[in-house]
């Protein structure tokens, strides 16, 4: 009989599994782990953890995933082979170098184990920008969001990486870090189908991850992660969404109630599956203790990312790849970057701050 998989990417502690969570994911059968800074030490390392993760699990389709956007989102900083450029440096330079970009990208993550990406956003450049999106997002022109974000999540299906498209359906002028605190819109419901209308062509990607944003006119009380009404009508049957979606972490602030209960409602809501970044075994426990496992629709768009991730990658000339693309965007590889949110908030729960 076939094991269910808990729907749930979930996280380790350090740079190998503990006994305690080789027990739970053992266990639980996760959809998959994330990797973070924390779990990054060395080439081998990460390797090593990889594997550990995938005999601990040990079923053929586990997702590895990690944020590797380029610019200042770079989990892989302490030993990646070469620099990678901003999603606004990219937004600057021919489309084709979004494609170069996730070519070079996924050739470190194949060689790691690592199968999917948290990558590309392809929310709208807007001015003030929210600073958890600086720098973070292609332009603020449409064709260029579509083009530059359609040719990256190409590519690293062509090499058998499974992008994930962020954020549906989008954080729009709020200037609210969800990592922190709950963004809000005021925007109609005309108005907001106006603003999203272009994520239409990014509806058959296999994956795609949900903002934590408060829609006011849309559910006055539910984050659109945790919306049945957003979900289903806006980002299912308006957006025609018909990949995977998986929550953005329900350990940010923006979510409220303990970790089993924001579990609980993004699920009930119609994500297919959780994402929980924070690595902490007590709340690693209280999720797999839900056993909430993937539904048949999940599965049935599950399906879709094993195929990607089974991929046999292109045969390119990464060299001759590498050369052109750090000609045109060296001059970006040195952009200073003085906030990540991501780590902000893995240091606010280091120093015992509770969900």
């Amino acid at each position: 009989m076939t094991k269910p998989i808990l729907a749930a990417i979930l996280s380790c502690k350090g740079t190998s599994l503990t006994d305690e969570e080789k027990k739970l994911f053992s266990e639980y059968n996760p959809l998959g782990i994330s990797l973070f800074s924390r779990n990054i030490q060395s080439q081998q390392q990460v390797k090593n953890l990889v594997n550990e993760i995938k005999e601990t699990i040990n079923r053929d389709s586990i997702l590895i995933a990690i944020d590797e956007e380029g610019g200042r989102v770079c989990r892989l900083e302490k030993i990646k082979k070469r620099q990678y450029a901003s999603a606004e440096a990219l937004g600057k330079v021919d489309t084709k170098y979004s494609k170069y970009h996730a070519y070079l990208i996924a050739s470190d993550m194949r060689e790691l184990g690592i199968n999917i990406n948290y990558a590309p956003v392809i929310d709208k450049k807007i001015i003030p920008q929210n600073k958890v999106l600086e720098r973070r997002c292609f332009s603020e022109n449409i064709s260029k969001i579509i083009e530059c974000g359609r040719n990256m999540a190409t590519a690293y299906i062509e090499m058998g990486i499974c992008p994930c498209i962020k954020h549906i359906p989008g954080h729009f002028s709020s200037l609210i870090d969800p990592h922190l605190s709950l963004p809000e819109s005021s925007l109609k419901q005309e108005e907001l189908y106006a603003e999203i209308n272009y994520l239409r062509k990014f509806n058959k990607f296999p994956l795609g991850m949900s903002s934590h944003i408060l829609l006011k006119n849309i559910d006055k009380i539910n984050p659109t992660t945790q919306s049945p009404k957003v979900v289903n009508e806006i980002v299912r049957k308006y957006l025609g969404f018909d990949g995977f979606i998986l929550s953005d972490a329900i350990d940010m602030h923006a979510l409220s109630g303990n970790v089993t209960e924001r579990m609980e409602k993004s699920l009930n809501a119609g994500i297919d599956a959780i994402c929980y970044c924070s690595g902490k075994i007590e709340d690693l426990t209280e999720i797999c203790k839900t056993k909430r496992f993937l539904t048949e629709k999940s599965l049935i768009r599950f399906a879709k990312i094993e195929k990607v991730i089974h991929n046999k990658p292109k045969k390119i000339d990464l060299s001759k790849i590498q050369v052109c693309y750090e000609n045109a965007l060296k001059e970006s590889f040195n952009e200073k970057y003085s906030y990540d949110a991501t780590e902000v908030l893995h240091q606010m729960l280091k120093k015992g701050e509770n969900l």
